[in-house]
């Protein structure tokens, strides 16, 4: 499962369904297994079957908020070290607070994030180490993502 490509899986917890179709799509092109789950309920599901090596979570889903979903994440045996993505609609500064605290690995706003930056912070979460690059995405003057 540590190694590059095939064998890496992806959820992405998004209830826009074009939106997370586009994800899936783009990074499935890119050799990952992805799941897709619409809603927080589901996305906890599916999040300790698969026990994933990433999880691209949105903020803001129904039944069970994204903060709440990184916390239960957090608080379990099966989910307290698997790599966590925020890409919300929410400014950081507008998102639920601690959420850097419960470690994620970054956090972009979707409304800022080119379908190639997704797939380039993507890969370099998921890179061995020896092959990850810094990555700043520079989205407009006042407003820049970084992978942490």
């Amino acid at each position: 499962m540590d190694n590059f490509g095939k064998s890496q899986k992806i959820v992405i917890v998004e209830d826009n369904v074009s939106l997370a179709d586009i994800y899936k799509t783009r990074l499935e092109l890119l050799g990952y297994s992805c799941f897709v789950a619409y809603d927080g309920v589901a996305a906890l599901n599916i999040i300790e079957h698969e026990l994933p090596n990433l999880v691209l979570l949105d903020l803001m889903v129904p039944k069970i908020a994204g903060d709440q979903i990184l916390e239960t994440m957090r608080k379990s045996v099966w989910g307290r070290d698997i790599p966590v993505f925020i890409i919300s609609n929410l400014n950081e500064a507008d998102a639920p607070t601690g959420l850097r605290e419960m470690g994620i690995e970054g956090y972009a706003v979707k409304a800022n994030l080119s379908n190639n930056q997704l797939d380039e912070l993507v890969d370099n979460i998921l890179k061995p180490a020896d092959q990850q690059e810094d990555v700043l995405l520079e989205t407009n003057e006042n407003d820049q993502t970084t992978i942490a």
